[in-house]
């Protein structure tokens, strides 16, 4: 749908891509591996990043405290972090992809 607009799409964010227990800190790809991965080469895009399942984030976020703003230095909102600098680093270098726009009386 992107494309058929010219919306440049500027990569992948693989969500839930592996699940993080709190407790004892065991971590598994409950729902497989690869999946980011694929898209982005199918689309001819990057892997952005790949946020873990874990229940911080949907309590601190169901709380309106997301984990950038409560727990800034955790791994999550590290996660986050070099999402977001990974976003930046693409919008820049995309300067000029977008539509023009203009104004007319």
């Amino acid at each position: 749908m992107f494309r058929k607009v010219n919306v440049p799409v500027l990569g992948v964010v693989e969500n839930m891509s592996l699940y993080h227990c709190e407790n004892c800190g065991h971590e598994a790809a409950i729902f497989g591996t690869g999946g980011g991965d694929s898209i982005a080469e199918e689309y001819d895009t990057q892997v952005l990043g790949r946020l873990p399942l874990t229940l911080s984030i949907r309590e601190l976020t169901d709380s309106g405290r997301p984990s950038v703003v409560s727990e800034p230095e955790g791994s999550v909102s590290q996660t986050f972090a070099a999402i977001a600098q990974k976003v930046a680093e693409a919008v820049s270098a995309n300067q000029g992809d977008g539509p023009t726009i203009s104004f007319s009386e």
